[in-house]
């Protein structure tokens, strides 16, 4: 049976857009951009390939006409990207979009921060994956010391922007950070969001055994003795919220390989070069920067893009096993966005 308007073949309307807007990235994280092959010889993307700002607005105004409300920037690294506050500015101006957002591993948010608030950002979440200082610079591949990330987040508080910090958790990598960095971002009012290690793309050596779920770092918190649920505060939520039972503090989870939650998965990826992808965990994508070059309309625009989607079907975490994650080659996360 054909879907409905605007929706996939799973009933799912699509509401948030997530663009990257660069896949270049100044950390080397073991699990996203492994220097092993992300070398400093490793050949980016060249700026003609890249979607201009106009481009990426001329899209988002398109995706907001189907649904969209939300869009998140990423990357890479999308503070590498020159004169970002002016595409936050393009994008804001977009009617029906209520919220924009950026993922960031922080380095360069201090210096920008004034500016990106200006240009209407209001909030970012910072990916902080350890507090202890060899530990953290082991994993983001480049020495950076947490400090350094943790002042560009109170910079970027104190200015008004709303911060919250992502963690990817791996037994035996920083599994051991659990504990001590709830109890550091508790203390500061910030939300920690505790992200399963996923076996997006295929560069990061991801086993299963490697793992922390969801459950086990909630009973590592305390479980229900100090944490009690939060409602989802828009349809389509993929973390699950709690709030400290002594305070207004709260942690989060976003658990894709233990409580899969494609049924209610509402995301659609630009990619920098100008690739729809329907799925985080995609092998390949719809090639929209090529209709937009080559003088199509905006209703033949929103026919391509309504099209993929109403013919969508993914369900790639519902669907996992080790030997699916293993065989299936996968588009990379430095290249579609977290």
């Amino acid at each position: 049976m054909a879907a409905n308007p605007h929706l996939d073949q799973l009933a799912r309307p699509m509401r948030d857009l997530r663009i990257s807007v660069t896949d270049r990235c100044n950390f080397r994280c073991t699990y996203c951009m492994p220097k092993e092959i992300f070398g400093d010889d490793y050949a980016f993307m060249p700026k003609e390939q890249l979607l201009s700002f106009e481009e990426i607005t001329r899209a988002a105004k398109l995706y907001a006409l189907l649904g969209v409300r939300k869009i998140r920037l990423t990357g890479g690294e999308p503070l590498l990207r020159r004169g970002l506050t002016e595409l936050i500015r393009m994008l804001a101006a977009i009617p029906g979009i209520d919220d924009i957002g950026l993922t960031t591993n922080g380095l360069l948010l201090g210096g920008q921060a004034e500016s990106l608030y200006h240009a209407g950002l209001r909030r970012v979440n910072v990916s902080l994956d350890a507090l202890d200082p060899e530990r953290f610079g082991l994993i983001n591949g480049r020495g950076i010391q947490p400090s350094v990330i943790i002042a560009n987040m109170e910079r970027a508080r104190s200015i008004g922007i709303e911060v919250r910090v992502n963690m990817v958790v791996q037994i035996g990598l920083n599994d051991q950070e659990i504990v001590p960095m709830a109890a550091f971002f508790k203390k500061l009012g910030i939300t920690l969001c505790f992200i399963e290690f996923m076996d997006v793309g295929n560069d990061n050596g991801w086993r299963m055994q490697q793992v922390m779920t969801k459950r086990d770092i909630f009973e590592r918190l305390g479980g229900d003795a100090e944490l009690t649920p939060v409602s989802p505060r828009y349809p389509g939520e993929v973390s699950k919220r709690y709030r400290y039972r002594d305070g207004e503090s709260e942690v989060c989870f976003i658990s894709s390989v233990s409580e899969a939650f494609c049924s209610s998965c509402t995301r659609v990826r630009l990619s920098s070069d100008g690739k729809m992808y329907s799925c985080l965990f995609a092998s390949k994508g719809f090639d929209l920067r090529s209709l937009l070059r080559s003088g199509a309309s905006d209703e033949q625009l929103l026919a391509a893009i309504r099209g993929v989607w109403e013919k969508r079907e993914d369900r790639y975490s519902e669907e996992r096993t080790e030997q699916t994650a293993m065989s299936r080659k996968k588009i990379g996360m430095s290249y579609i966005g977290g």
